[in-house]
């Protein structure tokens, strides 16, 4: 679908919102949301930065020679802010345990935060104009994320990227208060670096498509604060963004609704309890409460037989996984590993833990089949409905259906949760508990916040 042409560019139209609004436009509610997705991005950002990917990152940082201010989480590395968003961003995706908008199925917090936080280092900014940057950048890349055709997806393009790259460049231009002509521009530059296909889920690629959309979107903003100019109509133009990108889009989900209402409260954005896909964790969830209520050993199972809708091994395409990182878009594996281990966590999701024998065994035991659109539609499956039937040997069989999962816009996390969550992280990167509860707390209270610099110098190791 492509409407017809507004009176302007819709770049404008973003750019007036990014540029009016600011911490005291944003409802209380919307804020307190905001600051409880900061927290979680931040935990995954902790426990992402020693992972193999992000560890490279940091290492092709470093042999750059680009010495900066702004920090590296998790580590005692500085950066310039195009890099530290990089590195950053990378590691809040790195375990697949950020955010996740299940409407249009992307990670919306990651890129934003991260290029916030780095450009907001460079002049002390207050945590309310952090807070501010965050709201307006996620909301701009929701809004944007229903405005393209869904083929964008269908394609194969991962829309944390592609469209987070927008996200990103409207919080960091609402932080540095660019005019709305000089933002309509970084948009046009973030156009250009619009990338990211879900060919490379399951390997290093996909986290480093988070950090791309923060680096590109620090770039961006940079040279738009310096005059350098791009196509104003780069959303909607023949050769631009949705049309290149999905051969269609709808204005009318951008026009009048940026704010009206805010997506992180209207639609709720998903909190995981797992770092892995979320597809599989409504499962994940049924399986672990069966288990824990029947005592289930997995030498007494036969066989876990799963089904669920037919989309979910579009990305769920590793049923023999052999590498930590295949394991997170694995039904078999991460399911194996609520039987055999009552939990997967971050040290779960491992090669070494993949590879287990036990583990390896019952994924053998697992049938994962798929239900058809004609009986979804007819019995009102959703995308996450899902079955399970555990099978044991003494004749007896355990069924159970699921819809949802913890986490979820219908079951959302709590500020306590979330900061349970946080803890957990921040002991998995050893970070002293003292420290994890001064971060906790800074958050929660961001707007209070004199100088961010009080936050992320808490997230440097040795602080």
């Amino acid at each position: 679908m492509k409407p017809a042409d507004t009176k302007e560019p819709l770049a404008a139209h973003v750019a007036q919102f990014v540029t009016k609004t600011r911490y005291s436009d944003i409802p209380a509610e919307t804020a307190r949301v905001v600051k409880k997705h900061i927290l979680d991005t931040l935990a995954t950002g902790v426990a992402g930065a020693p992972a193999e990917g992000s560890v490279i990152v940091q290492r092709y940082i470093e042999k750059l020679g680009c010495g900066g201010k702004a920090t590296i989480f998790g580590t005692a590395q500085k950066a310039i802010p195009r890099f530290a968003a990089l590195a950053n961003a990378t590691a809040m995706h790195a375990d697949d345990f950020d955010d996740t908008y299940h409407p249009t199925r992307f990670h919306p917090t990651a890129p934003v935060l991260s290029a916030a936080c780095a450009e907001g280092e460079m002049t002390g900014a207050p945590g309310k104009d952090v807070l501010a940057a965050v709201a307006v950048g996620t909301e701009v890349s929701l809004k944007l994320s229903h405005t393209i055709d869904k083929q964008h997806y269908q394609r194969g393009f991962h829309m944390t990227s592609t469209c987070g790259v927008f996200g990103a460049t409207a919080g960091v231009c609402n932080l540095l208060k660019l005019s709305a002509e000089a933002t309509v521009h970084a948009i046009g530059i973030a156009g250009s670096h619009s990338a990211g296909v879900r060919e490379n889920f399951g390997t290093m690629v996909k986290p480093l498509h988070s950090g791309r959309a923060a680096e590109n979107a620090v770039f961006a903003a940079s040279l738009a604060a310096m005059d350098f100019t791009a196509s104003p109509t780069i959303l909607e133009g023949d050769r631009g963004y949705f049309m290149t990108g999905a051969g269609g889009y709808d204005a009318a989900e951008l026009l009048g609704k940026l704010g009206n209402p805010w997506n992180y409260v209207a639609k709720g954005v998903a909190i995981k309890p797992y770092p892995c896909g979320n597809l599989q964790q409504p499962a994940m969830d049924k399986l672990r409460d069966l288990v824990e209520e029947h005592d289930i050993k997995p030498e007494q199972v036969e066989r876990l037989a799963v089904k669920s809708h037919r989309l979910m091994p579009l990305n769920l395409t590793y049923h023999r996984p052999v590498t930590g990182l295949e394991g997170k878009f694995s039904m078999e594996f991460s399911l194996a590993s609520i039987l055999v281990l009552r939990r997967a966590g971050l040290a779960e999701y491992s090669d070494g833990v993949v590879n287990r024998r036990d583990i390896q065994e019952a994924i053998a035991k697992i049938d994962y089949t798929v239900f058809s659109d004609e009986e979804a539609d007819a019995k009102g499956y959703t995308l996450w409905t899902t079955f399970l039937d555990i099978k044991l040997k003494d004749g007896r069989t355990l069924s159970a259906r699921v819809d949802v999962a913890k986490g979820s816009a219908t079951l959302p996390m709590s500020e306590e949760e979330v900061a349970r969550k946080f803890r957990e992280c921040a002991e998995f990167a050893k970070l002293p508990s003292g420290q994890a509860e001064k971060i906790i707390d800074l958050v929660l209270h961001l707007e209070k916040v004199q100088d961010i610099r009080e936050l992320t110098r808490l997230l440097s190791v040795g602080s």
